[in-house]
């Protein structure tokens, strides 16, 4: 008897996730050994450890009741906040080329952050001029990507 439902289904997605990369590694690249690791060692050894964390919580979902006061069942689905992230990462993945990195980053804080319980129009803006910040200061400067930042008409 599964005695708090989140834990388990948690468990068992960060199970399913673990072998699929961890599978997909030893199929996809050579290995190695731990003293000259191949290309695949890395994600191989990640997605076991993510294997065995879910592998654990599930566990823990089948033998300890959730402190919660719904005692770890799931509630209703909430679609429209669902729909709001998933459209939000959709404008993004199409205006990243065309408008650039900053716009695109910023256009989808601001339609994700419609999916909270309110939304706060300054407390928006401060997060999206962080977060593009952020996300420059990472992905552009930090790992060198050579993705467009602006449009290409402001240069």
């Amino acid at each position: 008897m599964i005695k708090n439902q989140k834990d388990f289904f948690a468990g068992l997605m960060f199970m399913a996730f673990g072998a699929f990369f961890c599978l997909y590694a030893i199929k996809s690249y050579p290995i190695g050994t731990a003293a000259h690791m191949g290309p695949g060692y890395f994600p191989m050894l990640l997605g076991g450890f993510l294997f065995i964390l879910g592998l654990l919580i599930s566990l823990k979902g089948l033998l300890f009741k959730s402190s919660d006061p719904d005692h770890g069942k799931f509630g209703c689905f909430d679609w429209k906040n669902f729909l709001i992230i998933l459209g939000s990462v959709t404008c993004f993945s199409i205006l990243l080329r065309p408008a650039g990195l900053i716009p695109a980053t910023a256009v989808m804080i601001f339609l994700s952050s419609f999916a909270g319980q309110k939304f706060h129009l300054l407390q928006t803006l401060i997060l999206c001029a962080i977060l593009c910040l952020v996300v420059w200061l990472v992905f552009v400067l930090g790992l060198g990507l050579t993705v467009p930042i602006w449009p290409a008409f402001i240069g």
